[in-house]
């Protein structure tokens, strides 16, 4: 079995440095496509045309395109992604900053999404054309049709200006506090091996209405999905022949029925993660939460390629590393799919 996780797992890397090379060269060339010039941004207004052009070779943009990419290449195999023009710092050094803050916002809305909407499921398949099963409907077809960033505006105007009860939406800590000792990036979790309760509570405090945000626009595919999955399952013979058997309900639904059910939904929860992790930009700007989706915006506004092309390298990475990990959940799961296949 050890040696059948290690083919797994090498066989699915080796699957994934063709998508990685090609992700690498189809995002070089289109960046390279946007429009502006990185020289004029960094050079100011005020440049002249000599200083532009002696900045534009310090960057290396006055090579051909062929030298360019081979210089990128160069730096990738060392490790570099280059400095930002727009932060003046290195990618790899903002990237680091800039990540753990979506994830830790991306990851809770995840948790709150799989909290509310497999229970739904579950429920509405368990009733079909009941009330629940209206209500499921209704909170997937709205959690789709709202934009996010309306839904959090409402929800900031709601809790902060109306109730008073949320903080301001003005990133991961409150100008109160400071940021705890880095260890896992995570405020929230940082502060608690800090032993600073105050400031994990602040931290959580922030991290409630844009998580609620993120939150409400997931849950409805895994709801969907979680609902067919489990109607799929339930009208199976197995099922049918558990009940017969005498088993409890219970049993049925949660021993039998959900774990089949559970491989649908995981790969859901796979896609969603990815989407949501690149594409939570505009609630990031709505709650100014310093993240990596707000940095490669940023970014693009400026044409800065060597941050474009870092998120777009490290979102591939993590999709492929989050596809790894969804294969091994899979054997976990159900020994049926073998890591073999």
């Amino acid at each position: 079995m050890a040696q059948s996780k290690l083919t797994l797992v090498l066989g699915r890397l080796a699957q994934a440095i063709p998508t990685l090379v090609g992700v690498i060269v189809v995002t070089f060339i289109l960046t390279r496509a946007l429009p502006g010039d990185p020289a004029v941004y960094f050079a100011g207004p005020a440049a002249d045309e000599k200083s532009i052009a002696q900045i534009r070779a310090a960057l290396g943009l006055d090579r051909s395109l062929p030298e360019q990419f081979l210089a990128y290449a160069g730096d990738l195999v060392t490790g570099n992604l280059g400095n930002s023009i727009s932060t003046g710092q290195t990618v790899m050094s903002d990237i680091a900053a800039r990540l753990p803050a979506s994830l830790e916002l991306t990851l809770m809305a995840l948790l709150l999404s799989i909290g509310i909407a497999v229970p739904l499921g579950i429920l509405a398949a368990t009733r079909p054309g009941t009330w629940i099963d209206h209500l499921c409907r209704v909170l997937v077809t709205a959690g789709v049709s709202l934009p996010v960033f309306f839904t959090g505006l409402v929800l900031v105007y709601v809790f902060y200006y109306l109730a008073d009860v949320a903080p301001a939406p003005l990133g991961r800590l409150d100008f109160i506090h400071i940021s705890p000792a880095h260890v896992t990036g995570f405020y929230v979790i940082d502060a608690i091996l800090d032993g600073d309760g105050e400031t994990a509570l602040a931290a959580l405090g922030q991290l409630v209405l844009p998580a609620v945000t993120l939150a409400l626009f997931t849950l409805a595919p895994i709801a969907r999905m979680t609902r067919a999955a489990m109607l799929q399952v339930l009208s199976s013979d197995f099922i049918r022949t558990a009940r017969a058997a005498g088993l409890t309900w219970r049993k049925v639904l949660f021993t039998y029925a959900f774990r089949n059910a559970l491989l649908p939904v995981i790969t859901t929860l796979g896609m969603v993660f990815s989407f949501t992790l690149g594409a939570n930009v505009l609630v990031e700007k709505v709650f100014s939460w310093p993240g990596i989706g707000s940095y490669a915006v940023e970014a693009l506004v400026v044409s800065d390629y060597a941050a474009v092309q870092g998120f777009v390298l490290a979102m591939a990475v993590l999709f492929v590393a989050l596809n790894l990990v969804i294969d091994i959940v899979y054997t976990l799961i159900d020994p049926r799919v073998g890591f073999e296949n």
